[in-house]
């Protein structure tokens, strides 16, 4: 019997400060994961020139992808780009280029959740069956599993998300964007914990009480900097540790997935790892490039759907900023 090669997808990821490009086979082969970010050295990231920078290298990073994966866009069966959520004016740049490809190629099309296509990158990476995942990133703060087939949020941040938090920390420190890097090297220097807000509301979790803090405790000139990074990082680590488990113990499921550019953390990961070591439970950890903002989660997502059914009409390809996890009807599961 003749087998035929699994047909390739091409992933956009444009949801914030990240243009990426992915080529990914059908049967969960990542062949390229090309991705440019933008950064400033002071201030934190404005949608508008996160979207200008998307738009100068969008052509550059996705011929980086199709070369380093050995193909031309000939080759494409299916176009996958972020449709939601993220900043307005990122998204809009990656499905305008996801649009474009579709129609002048003729590819089959398929927009699909950034933060559903975390979970499942993460779950392709480490073999997870059904975890809860903690997902951690910019804009975006979640506890995460499925159930009656959605992806149903157990908890969430009620404010800002962890990354965001982090990095206007890190500009109160002065230091650039972003900021989480640079935080984590600081807190490896710091020797005394200070205390801080603990703030965890049933299964959710909140930092602007704790933003503040920290920034009149730095402006007192009582605390170092080290101090404070090492101090905010066990504060608010332990607060998304904990309603994880919770999470967890209410589900009765027995695997903790990480995601999300937060997640790259050593500290992060090494307080999960030992609270599922004393429940007995196991932590699934994806390698960094499938943590942070990468499209070839978007790809697999793509993939995912594509195979059970769905599709996606080029005139009803809008991108939806604010589109819950929640929301979305899980069809290939």
């Amino acid at each position: 019997m003749k087998q035929t090669k699994p047909y390739l997808c091409l992933g956009i990821e444009s949801t914030a400060h990240t243009f990426g490009a992915s080529v990914v086979s059908g049967d969960g082969n990542v062949l390229s994961n090309e991705r440019k970010l933008f950064t400033t050295e002071t201030g934190g990231i404005v949608p508008q020139q996160a979207a200008e920078h998307h738009v100068q290298i969008c052509e550059e990073i996705i011929q980086s992808a199709l070369e380093k994966a050995k193909k031309s866009i000939k080759d494409i069966k299916l176009v996958s780009f972020s449709q939601s959520p993220g900043l307005g004016h990122c998204l809009r740049i990656g499905g305008m280029v996801a649009r474009s490809l579709a129609s002048i190629h003729k590819k089959d099309l398929i927009g699909v959740n950034h933060c559903i296509a975390h979970l499942e990158i993460g779950r392709l990476a480490t073999k997870a069956k059904d975890p809860v995942l903690l997902y951690a990133s910019g804009a975006n703060t979640q506890v995460i599993a499925y159930e009656g087939g959605k992806y149903r949020i157990f908890g969430e941040t009620l404010d800002m998300g962890t990354g965001n938090f982090i990095d206007t920390f890190a500009r109160i420190l002065g230091l650039g964007f972003p900021g989480g890097p640079k935080i984590y090297e600081l807190s490896l220097k710091g020797k005394n914990f200070i205390p801080l807000p603990y703030t965890v509301k049933g299964m959710d979790v909140a930092f602007s009480g704790i933003l503040t803090n920290l920034e009149q405790k730095f402006r007192s000139g009582k605390f170092s900097k080290e101090d404070l990074a090492f101090s905010m990082q066990e504060t608010v680590f332990a607060m998304l540790v904990e309603v994880a488990e919770r999470a967890m113990a209410h589900t009765g499921k027995e695997e903790l997935l990480l995601g999300g550019g937060v997640a790259c953390n050593k500290r992060l990961q090494e307080m999960a790892k030992i609270m599922c070591e004393e429940r007995g439970a196991k932590c699934f950890i994806p390698p960094n490039e499938f943590l942070v903002d990468n499209a070839a989660m978007i790809a697999w997502q793509g993939i995912l759907q594509y195979n059970a059914g769905d599709r996606l009409k080029i005139e009803k390809a809008k991108v939806d900023p604010y589109l819950r996890t929640d929301d979305v009807k899980v069809t290939w599961r």
